[in-house]
This record gives C-alpha cells, sequence and structure tokens, in this order.
C-alpha cells in the first residue's frame, strides 16, 4: 500500500473531517457501523479517531518520546459511501475551522478503510463505542458546597469529552473564534461506579503520560458525576451533560 509523503498528518485531518458534520439524514446503520475507536500506527506514531454520537475526535502522539503531534474534530455524517465533516477545531491549521469536506470511505473485515490521495489508509478497530459513558459530553456544572453551579451550555467556549467503549479525549474548544484551548486523552474503564482513566497524550504537561487517575462517577437523571482527585490532586466534582446528536 502506497502513503503520502505527509501521511499522519493528511490522515488526521481525513479522519477528523469524516467525523465533522452531523445531519438529521444520517442513517443509523452507517452511523453504527463506524461508530467507536479506531487505530493507526505509522512507526512510532498512533494516530486515534473516536466517533460518538455525530462527533468525531481525532489525536496524534508518539508514545516513546511523550510527543504531541496533532488534534482536529468537529461534527460528521454518513452518506452514500462519504463521511461529511465539518471542522470545529484543528491544532495545525485553525483555518479548517468551519469548514465542510467529504471523504470517501468503506468497511470491510480488516477494518475502516479511507481514501486519502487516492491512497487506500486502513485503520483498525479497537472498540465498537458501546459502553455506559460512550458518546459526546459536555461539562455543565460544578459542585461546590454541596450545590450545582451552573455552567453556561449555549456559549461558543466549550470543553467535550469524547468517549468510545475504551477511549477518551476531552477538548477545550471555541469554533466561534477558532481557538484552541486544549486537550488530553487516552484510555479508560468504567466499573462499579469506578472511572479510571490512563493518560496517552497531554500537550500542556508530558510528565503526566502514563498516570492512571481513578474517580467515583455515575448516572445521575442522565447526567455525568465525576468526583475525585484532579492529576494535579485537586479535588473535583464535575457534572457532564450529553450534546444532542441533531
Amino acid at each position: 500500500m502506497k502513503y503520502p509523503v505527509r501521511f499522519p498528518h493528511l490522515l488526521a485531518c481525513l479522519l477528523l473531517m469524516a467525523a465533522c458534520f452531523s445531519f438529521t439524514s444520517i442513517t443509523n446503520k452507517n452511523q453504527a457501523s463506524i461508530n467507536g475507536a479506531w487505530q493507526l500506527n505509522t512507526g512510532n506514531e498512533d494516530h486515534v479517531i473516536i466517533f460518538a454520537d455525530g462527533y468525531l475526535a481525532h489525536s496524534a502522539f508518539n508514545k516513546s518520546t511523550k510527543s504531541f503531534l496533532v488534534a482536529r474534530g468537529g461534527t460528521y455524517r454518513v452518506q452514500n459511501g462519504s463521511i461529511q465533516v465539518k471542522w470545529e477545531y484543528d491544532t495545525e491549521d485553525k483555518e479548517k475551522v468551519g469548514q465542510l469536506q467529504d471523504f470517501k470511505y468503506t468497511l470491510d473485515n480488516k477494518g475502516l478503510v479511507v481514501v486519502v490521495d487516492n491512497d487506500d489508509v486502513q485503520f483498525t478497530r479497537m472498540d465498537n463505542g458501546t459502553g455506559d459513558l460512550s458518546g459526546n459530553w459536555r461539562i455543565s456544572g460544578r459542585m461546590v458546597d454541596g450545590k450545582k453551579s451552573a455552567m453556561n451550555t449555549q456559549s461558543a467556549r466549550k470543553t467535550l469529552k469524547i468517549l468510545s467503549g475504551t477511549r477518551f479525549q476531552w477538548l477545550a474548544i471555541n469554533p466561534e473564534t477558532k481557538e484552541f484551548l486544549g486537550t488530553g486523552g487516552g484510555s479508560y474503564t468504567f466499573k462499579n461506579g469506578k472511572y479510571t482513566e490512563t493518560i496517552e497524550f497531554f500537550p500542556r504537561d508530558s510528565s503526566r503520560i502514563g498516570m492512571s487517575l481513578t474517580f467515583d462517577d455515575k448516572i445521575v437523571n442522565g447526567e455525568w458525576h465525576h468526583t475525585g482527585l484532579s492529576s494535579k490532586g485537586d479535588k473535583l466534582y464535575e457534572i457532564w451533560s450529553r450534546v444532542p446528536n441533531k
């Protein structure tokens, strides 16, 4: 298989485009077929793409050097053998934010194949996107002294957490101003009320890569209550709400 010279970055671009534009015309069959997490390893570089609730999050990083390479994503729809994307963030080129792009794709017994610059780029499935926490979540509040302090979920600036069945990526963005404010991600487990994240990339502080953090989590009236200690050791009690897949 032939790959473009700048394959890792082109690939990242392509797949995130594939997840960026959410339409009511998305068919359940097509959406379910690509839901979940997908991986591509190109030597020392890992590319992970999460499709969840009409949103795509792509990350690329180097585990051996603990270096972050790129993140991009947004809303998406699947239609007629194409993934249509509307970018909401791109750490390499913020001018792509707001743009729409289409990518041809196929699914076979080996995985997800996306056409990038006339080359077939193949991703292997990591999970199928099932799980109690799978989806697109936006932080909507915090508990302060036992009382809920609500956050403005209508503002352009937002903090999202995109989860498949085993992978997570959080991101802070402002699509209106094309600002990218931060990200991090890796793998997670959720069982018997215990939510554990293992950090695989964190541009702000690479010393935290490999760290595992466990929280006491639960779903209350459809909201995700997330409590414990941050990677800095600070107490937190966050409340997250699902973002509707329009």
